[in-house]
């Protein structure tokens, strides 16, 4: 059965999500270190892992597998997940897979060094916006169809 694992700590889209599982009627994980509310509708748990490094990424990559979807920005979870046989989808609709997962991972290195080595950099992307959400609502919509189907 597909579930829908949602690395929930700094997600913008838990609304979303939520509103496509119940849709879909499939059940829904947010994970986090706490500071959420609980969710009303039975298909959306909450679980919340210790605080720590990679907790909740290590909990998701742990549960999930073939079928699933994981809503995540968390690139290394992303790659660990794609592994695992679940479908990545990023808060701004993109889906990771492991066609793109390496190159995407080798610019995060490459920014992260360059960020290193010149501490007045500005970094960041654009504001999170209305067109952001719909094309994570399509994507989302997408993979738990795809993944319902294949299960």
């Amino acid at each position: 059965m597909t579930t829908i694992f949602v690395d929930a700590d700094a997600c913008p889209v838990k609304a979303e999500a939520e509103r496509v599982a119940i849709r879909m009627g499939v059940p829904m994980v947010l994970v986090c270190n706490g500071g959420l509310r609980m969710p009303t509708h039975p298909l959306v748990r909450l679980q919340i892992v210790p605080e720590g490094p990679d907790v909740a990424d290590i909990w998701i990559a742990d549960h999930c597998g073939p079928g699933d979807v994981v809503v995540t920005g968390d690139l290394p979870l992303a790659d660990r997940c794609i592994k695992a046989g679940a479908a990545v989808l990023t808060h701004a609709g993109e889906v990771l897979d492991a066609r793109n997962i390496g190159p995407r991972l080798a610019t995060r290195d490459l920014m992260a060094d360059l960020r290193a080595a010149d501490p007045f950099r500005q970094g960041g992307g654009a504001a999170f916006g209305k067109a952001d959400r719909a094309r994570f609502l399509q994507a989302l919509d997408r993979l738990v169809t795809a993944a319902r189907r294949a299960g």
